[in-house]
């Protein structure tokens, strides 16, 4: 097994759901639920790594534009997510985040994540942050408002700063960025925080996706030379 002592933060673009259903000639929601069962072992799986912060994209600015139909497959999705994993994040000392404009989402649903998010604000082994209705540009695009807004001088916006702002404020960026499904881009995923992660990419569909898989892109960070430039 993989020394991860050296990974605080890893993050993943779970991407596959819908092409895995319909390889399989299931049904769209299906291939979401699939996922989202894979999510539960894989999170399980990246804390008992020691890995304290688990970063994960769910549900970005531009999901909207799929069906009406399938938008409310997600929150019906997201809503059975938040009930069932706070008793095991509560047992297992786990602190639930969700990162991204939650205000938009129905309002039944963004009682019970805030709800759960301070519920478990002071569990102390490990952090899931869960990226809903995210999207990199318009973190930075919230982060220059209330940077305005407070009324920050020029000389004190530093990066520093802007990183005091983001939605993972207090957090370090990940050192590790996995992509699954093929697919060779970061989607505005975390667009300030991965400035230098490493990048891993799998072809496997996110539904597929074994804590093993996760073990190999460990191996190959570990086995790479950071050198931030130098």
């Amino acid at each position: 097994m993989s020394d991860a002592s050296n990974i605080q933060h890893l993050a993943i673009i779970m991407d596959g759901n819908r092409r895995w259903a319909k390889e399989r000639g299931l049904l769209g929601y299906m291939g979401h639920e699939k996922g989202y069962e894979t999510l539960k072992n894989i999170s399980s799986h990246v804390f008992s790594r020691g890995i304290k912060i688990f970063t994960v994209f769910a549900f970005s600015t531009e999901n909207w534009n799929r069906t009406e139909k399938e938008v409310k497959v997600l929150f019906t999705l997201f809503d059975r997510a938040v009930q069932e994993q706070f008793g095991e994040l509560s047992k297992n000392n786990i602190q639930l985040r969700f990162i991204g404009d939650i205000s938009v989402f129905p309002k039944t649903l963004c009682d019970e994540m805030d709800r759960v998010m301070r519920e478990t604000e002071k569990n102390t082994k490990g952090i899931l942050n869960v990226a809903l209705n995210y999207g990199g540009r318009q973190e930075i695009v919230h982060v220059v408002q209330n940077i305005i807004a407070d009324g920050i001088e020029k000389k004190d916006i530093t990066e520093g700063c802007i990183s005091r702002y983001a939605y993972t404020k207090g957090l370090p960026d990940p050192e590790l960025l996995i992509r699954t499904s093929g697919e060779q881009r970061l989607s505005g995923f975390l667009t300030w925080q991965t400035v230098y992660s490493e990048l891993y990419f799998l072809e496997k569909l996110w539904p597929d996706i074994t804590p093993e898989d996760i073990d190999t892109a460990l191996i190959a960070y570990v086995q790479r030379q950071r050198r931030f430039g130098a």
